[in-house]
């Protein structure tokens, strides 16, 4: 065996162990895979830092090397350029002032009109929820379901339904330990995001009750923050980044009723934004979606919404075209959830 077989393996077994000492998903409450997400974008930096050390041109060349497709196109990779992304903008304003008695859109704008028609419902719907009194020492609490896709063998392994709980913390302050997770029968603390050492504060991937409460509920000035806020990763594409940091507070367990509508009407800003006649979540509930393609990965990531009451019912992610780790109409990933509450303690179901 060579010192190269020597070192690669040695790289191998200490990304393993990183790996294994993140701390695990805690469930189907952050759409679309939040917890995994980070965890491998952590491990792409990781790669990152290593390969540039040994004098390659960053992850890329290590996946290469290892007969995986690049990790970095699985994530949030699609690209609109400039001057499209202003013209598709433009025409969502266009479609929602025109639902709010402004000037009506010009050719082209029908669908666009359509989508912002169908979030400014979803908006209404969730302003006029009820703002329940959760306090510090309190607990959200969520049971779900849904299926999580293995990407390590180069292709996507989509795993088995599994239902799930989890229990955050409603702490203010920089916290260690977020909260529980049950998954399978078997209890794990969610601990505090990697790098964290003080704890992780409320904000973006810790968003308590009082901190989505604080957050600006016009629309724009929402967007313009959350892009503040949202990590910034290099070749990814921002508005899907944006997409999904929605999506991950929208799947939440409780919100606030004026964060939840500025919530969706912000979503309305984003370019490339489309509806999504036959979404369906894990549980195979129809309802009204509202989606997103990444042009570049092909991946298109779906909203549920129920057809009634247009409450949040989960989401789906799948391919779009046939791709290098899997064929067009591939699942990615889905979830569906079932209850959400507030609760005294961790651990603790609802009152039946």
């Amino acid at each position: 065996m060579t010192g190269t077989d020597n070192g690669r393996e040695a790289y191998a077994a200490e990304r393993a162990e990183l790996a294994r000492l993140l701390p695990p998903a805690p469930g189907t409450d952050l759409p679309p895979g939040r917890h995994e997400h980070h965890r491998e974008r952590l491990m792409n930096l990781i790669d990152d830092d290593t390969a540039r050390a040994r004098g390659r041109t960053g992850a890329d060349a290590q996946d290469r090397a290892r007969g995986r497709p690049d990790r970095s196109r699985l994530l949030r990779p699609s690209f609109l350029a400039p001057a499209t992304a202003l013209a598709v903008a433009g025409a969502l304003v266009l479609g929602y002032s025109a639902q709010n008695g402004g000037p009506a859109g010009t050719s082209g704008t029908g669908e666009t009109r359509s989508v912002s028609q169908v979030l400014l419902r979803i908006s209404d719907a969730a302003g006029k929820g009820e703002a329940l009194p959760v306090r510090d020492d309190q607990f959200l609490y969520t049971r779900g379901t849904g299926r999580e896709v293995d990407l390590t063998s180069g292709k996507a392994v989509v795993g088995p339904l599994e239902e799930s709980e989890s229990w955050y913390s409603q702490k203010p302050g920089p916290q260690k330990k977020l909260g529980l997770s049950r998954v399978n029968g078997e209890t794990l603390p969610i601990n505090a995001e990697l790098g964290d050492s003080e704890g992780t504060r409320p904000g973006l991937f810790r968003p308590t009750y009082r901190w989505l409460s604080t957050l600006p509920t016009d629309p724009q000035e929402l967007l313009d923050y959350l892009s503040e806020i949202t990590p910034k990763f290099e070749g990814e594409d921002r508005d899907q980044a944006l997409f999904e940091a929605i999506g991950g507070l929208i799947g939440g367990p409780v919100l606030p009723p004026g964060t939840a509508a500025a919530l969706y009407k912000a979503a309305a800003l984003i370019p490339g934004v489309t509806e999504a006649p036959d979404a369906v979540d894990a549980l195979g509930r129809e309802g009204v979606g509202i989606a997103r393609e990444d042009a570049r990965s092909s991946e298109r990531t779906e909203w549920v919404f129920d057809p009634d009451g247009l409450s949040f019912l989960g989401w789906r992610s799948y391919l779009t075209k046939d791709t290098e780790y899997g064929k067009k109409g591939d699942l990615l990933g889905d979830s569906a959830v079932i209850e959400t509450a507030v609760v005294d303690k961790a651990g603790a179901r609802p009152r039946s």
